[in-house]
C-alpha cells in the first residue's frame, strides 16, 4: 500500500469544494471532489502550465495553504471572492502566491515579508497547515499548526495585526496527542454545518475534527479506498 508521506492538503471553495493533495517526493497532486467523494479519474497527475498556470513550477515546494472566500480584507489585500493563498520556498525566501480560484490563474507572487502574512515569518518554515477561522466577531482570524507542537494565531485588522503563539494543548487539548505525527491539515467549509478539519497523520491515517469547538470527532482512521477513493491511487 502507498504510504502517504511529505504531502501538502489545501482546500478549494470556487463552485463544488475540493481538496487538493500536493505529493511533494513524486511532483504531483491529486484532486478530491467532496461531494462526489473520489479522487477524479487520471489522478495523480503532475501539476503544469495548463493545470497549476504560473504556479506549477513552485508546487513541489510548497509547504501550505488554504482558501478565503468573500474575504473581507484591509485595503492592502483587497476585496476577493475565492483566493487560495499558497506558502512556498523559492530557493531560500519564502513566497505567497495568491491564486484566484474563480479565474483560475495566480494573481500574484510576493516574498512573505512583503506580503499581508508577514507576521508568520518567523515561524513559516515550521508551519505544517493553515486554516481561516472566519467568525462574526473576528472575520479575519487565521490559525496555524506548527511541526513543534505549538499553534500560531493570528488576527488581521485595518488599524491592528495581532500573533499569539500557543501550545497546542491549549487550543487542540485533543489533538495534542498526535501532535509529532501531523503531516498536513485542511478544512472541508460544509453548508448550514460546522466546518471539519482533517488532520492527516502519519501510518496512512487520519483524524475528523470539528474546527469550530476544537474537538475530535473521529479517529484515528486508516485511509483506505473506503473513506478517500482514490487518494492511495500510485
Amino acid at each position: 500500500m502507498p504510504q502517504l508521506k511529505n504531502f501538502v492538503a489545501v482546500d478549494w471553495r470556487a463552485g463544488k469544494d475540493k481538496i487538493y493533495f500536493f505529493f511533494k517526493d513524486t511532483n504531483t497532486y491529486s484532486r478530491f471532489d467532496i461531494e462526489d467523494n473520489r479522487v477524479i479519474d487520471g489522478h495523480p497527475t503532475t501539476p503544469n502550465a495548463i493545470n497549476w498556470h504560473d504556479f506549477h513550477p513552485h508546487a513541489q515546494d510548497l509547504r501550505f495553504g488554504f482558501t478565503t472566500t468573500g474575504f473581507e480584507t484591509p485595503e492592502y489585500l483587497g476585496f476577493d471572492s475565492d483566493i487560495l493563498w499558497l506558502f512556498y520556498h523559492d530557493g531560500e525566501q519564502p513566497m505567497v502566491c495568491k491564486y484566484d480560484q474563480d479565474t483560475d490563474k495566480a494573481n500574484s507572487f510576493m516574498p512573505l515579508s512583503k506580503s499581508p502574512w508577514f507576521l508568520l515569518e518567523p515561524y513559516f518554515n515550521r508551519i505544517i497547515a493553515g486554516t481561516w477561522r472566519e467568525s462574526a466577531h473576528q472575520p479575519r482570524a487565521f490559525e496555524f499548526l506548527l511541526n513543534d507542537g505549538t499553534c500560531v494565531l493570528i488576527n488581521l485588522t485595518n488599524d491592528v495585526n495581532t500573533v499569539h503563539h500557543k501550545n497546542i494543548k491549549d487550543i487542540w487539548p485533543e489533538l495534542s496527542r498526535y501532535q509529532h505525527r501531523i503531516i498536513t491539515a485542511v478544512q472541508n467549509d460544509r453548508s448550514l454545518a460546522d466546518s471539519y478539519y482533517y488532520v492527516f497523520l502519519t501510518g496512512n491515517q487520519y483524524l475528523r475534527c470539528n474546527l469550530w469547538t476544537h474537538r475530535l470527532l473521529e479517529g484515528p482512521i486508516d485511509v483506505n479506498d473506503g473513506n478517500w477513493p482514490g487518494l492511495l491511487r500510485d
